[in-house]
């Protein structure tokens, strides 16, 4: 390392909707001067891009054939992710039910996520001081030889809780199901399906809180940056 400078390092967050996936990601790049990327946003945009084209996301051929039309852009500063589609910001609009409703059916798509996977490998692969990665399938699928992969976990229970305190007024027993269905899905989709990597190290966040897993995760990068 030539001026003390610091290794550029691929970090890989993946696990199910509710974990503090998303706040450890972003403060944790934020701390260690990375770019960071939220794939789910991406397959939310594309998701978003089909219902307001008309696109019937009950027909995965119609979704395939789709796949390649959309202008997606993420930018990935941490303390202001950004998403448009086609040049619209699109970071409020692709949160909506209607979007979390259907992004399983539309990411399930192979032609779907090979279009997304390809432009998350670009945008790792052009960070230069490295990069915080989050989704489900990073990685096993998208960045297997990512320097360090986390995959988190945590009660359905303590994820719901979680989802419906983001989500104000949510009945905790239905974002509870709604979770347990959502992750099923992904799970046992055929391409690309939320796994946790043979090499991955597994972070239970039910009893930490989110700052102990910040703390967690940043150590974890900086061990491995000092070892690089």
């Amino acid at each position: 390392m030539e001026n003390g400078a610091a290794q550029p390092v691929i970090v890989a967050i993946d696990g199910p909707s509710g974990t503090g996936k998303s706040s450890t990601s972003k403060a944790v790049a934020s701390q260690l001067g990375l770019s960071y990327l939220d794939t789910g946003a991406q397959y939310r945009a594309i998701t978003w891009w089909m219902v307001n084209n008309g696109i019937d996301t009950d027909d995965p051929s119609a979704i395939a054939a789709a796949a390649g039309k959309p202008d997606i852009v993420s930018g990935t500063d941490p303390s202001n992710p950004t998403i448009t589609v086609d040049g619209a910001d699109v970071a409020a609009p692709i949160r909506t039910q209607e979007v979390t409703s259907k992004v399983s059916a539309v990411s399930a798509v192979a032609e779907v996520r090979a279009r997304i996977t390809e432009l998350q490998r670009s945008i790792a692969a052009t960070a230069e001081q490295g990069i915080v990665v989050e989704g489900r399938d990073i990685g096993t699928t998208v960045l297997p030889d990512a320097d360090l992969k986390i995959f988190l976990t945590a009660s359905p229970e303590a994820r719901a809780a979680r989802r419906s305190g983001e989500l104000k007024g949510a009945d905790v027993n239905a974002t509870r199901e709604a979770l347990i269905k959502r992750d099923a899905a992904d799970s046992s989709r055929k391409t690309s399906p939320l796994a946790k990597a043979g090499d991955a190290v597994e972070v239970d966040t039910t009893q930490l809180t989110l700052a102990q897993v910040i703390e967690c995760v940043v150590t974890l990068v900086e061990e491995k940056r000092a070892a690089k």
